[in-house]
């Protein structure tokens, strides 16, 4: 899945890479899938982050993506600009 993120009144690069290290740093933690931040890095106010998990249940990797999305839209500092899921 890949999220794009609007980070409203950003004025840095450094403040930007704070936000999203920490938002990486709590779903990795949270929910144990892969993620980094895969375009736009040098672009102040908005990012593209990337994640991946494994497992032989459909079902279960919807739920999973579905409550990833819920904590990111939960979060105060950004906006959820854009989606795009794939299951293989």
């Amino acid at each position: 899945m890949t999220v794009e993120l609007s980070l409203g009144d950003i004025f840095s690069l450094k403040e930007k890479r704070q936000i999203v290290k920490s938002v990486i740093d709590r779903v990795k933690n949270k929910y144990n899938v892969s993620i980094a931040e895969i375009d736009m890095q040098d672009v102040k106010r908005r990012t593209v982050i990337g994640m991946a998990c494994v497992s032989n249940s459909r079902k279960l990797i919807d739920r999973q993506l579905d409550l990833i999305l819920d904590f990111l839209e939960a979060d105060g500092r950004f906006a959820v600009e854009g989606i795009h899921k794939e299951v293989i």
